[in-house]
């Protein structure tokens, strides 16, 4: 705690200095932008958060179920939701090296496999037009949100941002003075910097890097003068090297944006794949941790929904999983409890508020007619009652598929009104 508020000072300190000398536009100088949403290390009613992540504006297209956003921001608010994640796209919002901005990209889609999130169709985007007026509508509707990346090209053929050693800092920062310019961060409760850190997500320089410390001996021979600590295999999940590296990269850079945008959240969304006892989270405004009973054990059936393939019989998929999940819904219950009591606790520890925009049962789930979403459901119904007892969760989702395009949830209104009330009034 003692370092975390060494931390805070330091940054509000610094913060005020770059305000006051010369009003650069990436400086947040007042807190009157921010006096109707507070950021959500400040936020006391829990939200109820959906995951629109890219398919927000990779939809937004005739036929596309984002096209109209004021109905769907209508519909998301009729089903009991007050905040959205979003990607800002921050790859395309952010120039060339050149400082040329690029206004429209092409999405090309190559495979008719059916697609979760994102474009299903080859379409074009204009990120800077679409981030404006979407935030505007979200302000209007009074939707609070938290900006994302995944950082993927999206089969755009940009690829210059994606290998630059300060490509993810620099795509931030000019998105966030972009949209600071444009008066459209006074509804942003946080910004998370990087999906799923440090896996899982298209920031090909930072992937590099981490496979480039994946030998440890072999590193020392390519790089004599690095200072490298002893190897260590006690976890699967990053040797000590790899550790070193991505908590110093991810501190320098949400120091680095706090410095600068001082009246804002950052921090990295994690899942249940990164061990919380290896990632410093000193610097971190939230802990939005992604856990789902998909990664306890391998539930049957998982592996074929995930796949898509059109050839299996989703019956005998269906009928087996709802059959395990019955045998086994008290032990996989126990065990959600427990990551959600570390969890819980590790902020508690840290001084910060925790939250969940991803989860609880399946990673992968879609429509079709063999399958069903009773599982998806009675999963976030679980979850939902067991976080009553963890009050510093103040941000949940209800699944991965809060969307228009998983019509077999979306359509269920007063399901998702039933467990929006229970988040909101916890």
């Amino acid at each position: 705690m003692h370092r975390r508020q060494f931390m805070e000072t330091a940054v509000k300190a610094s913060g005020l200095l770059l305000a006051s000398a010369s009003g650069l536009p990436g400086c947040l100088s007042t807190k009157a932008e921010n006096s109707a949403v507070l950021p959500i290390s400040k936020t006391k009613q829990p939200l109820a958060i959906a995951m629109w992540d890219f398919s927000w504006i990779l939809r937004h297209h005739r036929y596309g179920e984002f096209e109209n956003w004021d109905k769907v921001l209508e519909e998301l608010v009729e089903r009991g939701y007050n905040a959205i994640r979003i990607d800002a796209m921050p790859q395309f919002t952010v120039s060339d090296k050149e400082g040329k901005i690029t206004e429209e990209y092409r999405s090309v889609r190559d495979s008719w496999v059916p697609c979760l999130w994102g474009n299903d169709y080859t379409m074009s985007f204009r990120p800077r037009e679409a981030l404006s007026e979407f935030l505007e509508k979200c302000k209007k509707y009074q939707i609070r949100v938290g900006l994302a990346t995944w950082f993927q090209a999206h089969g755009t053929g940009r690829s210059d941002i994606f290998m630059e050693p300060d490509g993810l800092y620099r795509a931030w920062d000019e998105t966030l003075t972009f949209l600071q310019n444009n008066r459209l961060l006074d509804n942003v409760i946080y910004v998370d910097v990087l999906n799923e850190y440090p896996f899982w997500h298209g920031y090909d320089w930072l992937k590099n890097e981490m496979n480039a410390r994946s030998d440890i001996k072999q590193f020392k021979l390519n790089n004599p003068n690095a200072n490298v600590p002893d190897p260590d295999i006690t976890e699967l999940k990053g040797n000590s090297l790899q550790r070193e590296f991505y908590n110093q990269f991810v501190n320098d850079i949400l120091i680095r944006l706090k410095t600068k945008y001082p009246t804002l959240d950052f921090f990295v969304s994690l899942d249940s794949g990164m061990s919380l006892k290896n990632i410093d989270l000193t610097n971190f405004a939230a802990l939005d941790y992604h856990v789902w009973f998909a990664h306890k054990e391998n539930i049957p059936g998982l592996k074929e929904v995930t796949s898509r393939d059109q050839t299996i019989d989703y019956c005998v998929v269906t009928r087996n999983l709802q059959a395990y999940w019955t045998a086994n819904k008290e032990s996989l219950t126990g065990w959600m409890n427990e990551q959600m009591r570390a969890i819980s606790q590790t902020a508690e520890n840290e001084g910060i508020v925790c939250g969940n925009t991803e989860g609880w049962g399946p990673i992968f789930w879609f429509d079709h007619p063999e399958l069903d979403w009773t599982w998806v459901k009675e999963s976030a119904q679980v979850c939902i009652d067991l976080l009553q007892a963890y009050p510093n969760y103040k941000f949940i989702c209800t699944s991965n598929f809060t969307h228009p395009q998983f019509k077999g949830l979306w359509s269920d209104i007063n399901w998702h009104k039933e467990i929006t009330r229970k988040i909101r009034n916890r």
